[in-house]
């Protein structure tokens, strides 16, 4: 499985960080979001699929 986040779109309400810290990074500046690593691994899988589903904007987006 792939992450990626729109930065367009990410508003740095931080859900998906808060769901799969080990998956996501916030921006000290202002917040919004980007992936750890493209490449999700197994175990985080699960999480990172909660975190887009869960993310208001949108702006996650995963390839199977």
């Amino acid at each position: 499985m792939k992450v990626f986040v729109d930065g367009k779109r990410c508003q740095g309400h931080t859900l998906c960080a808060m769901i799969a810290p080990n998956s996501f990074v916030l921006s000290d500046i202002d917040g919004t979001s980007s992936p750890v690593s493209e490449d999700v691994p197994a175990e985080h899988q699960d999480a990172v699929r909660e975190a887009a589903h869960s993310c208001p904007e949108q702006a996650i987006r995963i390839e199977e």
